[in-house]
C-alpha cells in the first residue's frame, strides 16, 4: 500500500510538470507586457511633459485681462502717467475716424498719438491754468470678451481684442461711449507693454461724442 501511494504521488508530480512550466511562461509573458506597459506608459509621460500645458494658455488669458483691467484702473483714476508707462517707447495709441481705416498716418484720425505726444496732453489736462478742464470728469470703464490672438507675423507680438464701456460724467451731465479695443502686445522685462492700441468707438461719429479730452 505504501509504495503504491508512493507512485501514484510521483505520476501526479510528474503530470503537474508541464502546468507547472505553463504557469513560469505565462509569468514571464505578463512580466513582459507589464515591462512594455510601463515603457510605454514612461514615454506617454514624456509626451505630455514636452507637450504645452493647456493651463499655460489659461494662465496667459488672465495675465493679459489684469494688463488691461489695470489700464482701464488707471484711466479710472487719472494716473494718466501710469498709463503712459504702459506703452513701449514707439508705442501708439490710435482712435480711428472711421473704421475702414487701416493707418493713421496721413490720415484724419480723432487720436493718433506717440508717447510723446500723450505726455503733451496729460501735461495740458493737468495745467492749473486750464480752466476749462474744472472740474475734471469721472470716468468708469468696462472691459470684456477679451481675445487673445496669433502673433500677427511677429514673435514678440500679441494681438488681443476686447470689448469696452465708459461712461463719463461732467457738470451733471453723462456721456456713454462703446466699441472695441485691439492692443498689440510685446513682452518685456516688466511685463506687458503696448506697441499699439487701436480704439474704434460705435458712436465715433455721433454729435459732439468725438469731442474728448483724455484717452478712452
Amino acid at each position: 500500500m505504501t509504495m503504491a501511494t508512493g507512485q501514484s504521488t510521483k505520476k501526479r508530480k510528474a503530470a503537474a510538470k508541464p502546468g507547472n512550466e505553463s504557469a513560469k511562461r505565462t509569468k514571464t509573458t505578463l512580466r513582459k507586457n507589464s515591462s512594455g506597459s510601463a515603457a510605454h506608459q514612461r514615454t506617454a509621460s514624456a509626451q505630455e511633459a514636452n507637450a504645452p500645458a493647456p493651463a499655460d494658455a489659461h494662465t496667459l488669458q488672465h495675465v493679459i485681462e489684469q494688463f488691461l483691467y489695470a489700464q482701464a484702473e488707471s484711466l479710472d483714476g487719472k494716473r494718466w502717467q501710469d498709463y503712459i508707462n504702459l506703452f513701449t517707447d514707439e508705442g501708439h495709441y490710435w482712435m480711428p475716424a472711421a473704421p475702414e481705416q487701416t493707418t493713421g498716418e496721413g490720415v484724419p484720425s480723432i487720436f493718433y498719438e506717440d508717447k510723446n505726444l500723450m505726455q503733451v496732453r496729460m501735461r495740458r489736462v493737468q495745467h492749473p491754468d486750464a480752466w476749462s478742464q474744472r472740474p475734471l470728469w469721472g470716468t468708469n470703464h468696462l472691459v470684456s470678451n477679451v481675445i487673445v490672438e496669433s502673433e500677427n507675423g511677429k514673435k514678440d507680438e500679441l494681438v488681443v481684442r476686447s470689448r469696452f464701456h465708459m461712461m463719463e460724467f461732467r457738470r451733471e451731465t453723462s456721456r456713454h461711449f462703446g466699441g472695441s479695443y485691439v492692443h498689440h502686445l510685446v513682452h518685456t522685462p516688466d511685463g506687458f507693454r503696448i506697441r499699439l492700441q487701436r480704439v474704434d468707438m460705435v458712436n465715433a461719429q455721433g454729435p459732439f461724442e468725438y469731442v474728448l479730452q483724455i484717452w478712452v
